[in-house]
């Protein structure tokens, strides 16, 4: 077991790194935590942290197996990578026991749920680094989530050059389209036990919409009062969707639950062809929102939009079935 401690320099998130040196310091939800060395053993607890632990050239001693048909919990942008044999986690389970097999320099935990005893327990294992204080469990934005994979591991230069790259990507989409500027946009989606539900700003999915020149209503970040990143929505606020672009994805690749939802027939962007619906992969690639992941969607995603709004109803570039 590796035990750390505090000292008074902190390393915070928004200011610039312009060399790393250890020891370093992070402050975040659960105080301050003290990375002695530059960590070669790499631990996530996320579903989608393995990626930029990946992209940043480095091998993940464990993985979640989030969800999607995959050897290791890895989709194909990501698998290519994979040189080791990491120790398998389940969905939502913070499996003390195994992560202790692991033997890991670090632990991440950037999109996950944990409370402060689960922080304790895994911190008696080696340095945990979580979300800062002011932020949701779930609101990191893909650009602060690769940026704190880097800083943790030594690897700050790495995460900032996929990072431009991203960004530079998103804004040569953005230019193509001055049209898309202010238009409202939403993404949504059924669970599994037919609950709509839509992602607020807090979200890293609604975020890259938001990059591209689209805005979330006003409506919708106010009732994501808790920045938990989703809002549910009931079928008798039907309405709510009714917004300039309206983007379903379904990671199962059954979309039944949305051509299924009541009401649905009358909302404008069904009846206008404003619509794009994304499954399986296009689905699993903005929900992982990794350095890896995000150029894998990028395409289809301007290709689907592209369709959605040039007036035609007729027209699509999406995953949707002949029955949609």
């Amino acid at each position: 077991m590796r035990m750390f401690a505090a000292s008074t320099a902190l390393i915070f998130l928004s200011m610039p790194v312009l060399a790393q040196e250890f020891p370093l310091e992070i402050e975040h939800k659960f105080g301050v935590t003290r990375i002695e060395e530059q960590p070669q053993r790499v631990a996530t607890v996320d579903g989608n942290g393995a990626d930029n632990i990946l992209a940043l050239g480095l091998q993940p001693v464990t993985i979640e197996d989030w969800y999607g048909d995959y050897e290791h919990g890895l989709w194909p942008w990501a698998s290519p990578l994979l040189t080791t044999e990491p120790v398998m986690l389940e969905r939502g389970n913070l499996d003390f026991e195994r992560i202790v097999t692991s033997d890991p320099d670090v632990i991440l935990s950037l999109y996950n749920s944990m409370s402060n005893e689960e922080y304790e327990k895994l911190s008696e294992i080696a340095p945990v680094v979580a979300v800062p204080a002011d932020r949701g469990d779930w609101s990191l934005s893909w650009r602060e989530r690769a940026t704190l994979t880097g800083l943790a591991t030594g690897k700050l230069d790495q995460a900032q050059d996929g990072i431009e790259a991203i960004d530079a990507r998103l804004a040569e989409i953005a230019d193509a389209h001055p049209e898309w500027q202010g238009k409202t946009a939403l993404i949504a989606w059924i669970s599994r036990d037919g609950q709509l539900g839509v992602y607020s700003s807090h979200d890293s999915r609604t975020q890259l919409l938001e990059q591209i020149g689209f805005v979330t209503p006003d409506e919708i970040n106010a009732l994501d009062g808790e920045a938990t990143a989703s809002v549910t929505i009931s079928n008798e606020a039907i309405e709510i969707l009714n917004v300039d672009l309206l983007v379903w994805i379904d990671g199962d690749g059954d979309v039944s639950s949305i051509t299924e939802l009541p009401g649905r027939d009358f909302i404008e962007p069904h009846v206008d062809g404003r619509e794009v619906v994304f499954t399986k992969e296009v689905t699993g690639a903005l929900s992982y929102g990794s350095l890896l992941s995000l150029p894998y969607a990028f395409d289809r995603l301007e290709a689907g939009i592209v369709a959605a709004l040039d007036g035609d109803p007729s027209t699509n570039d999406d995953d949707r079935p002949d029955s949609w």
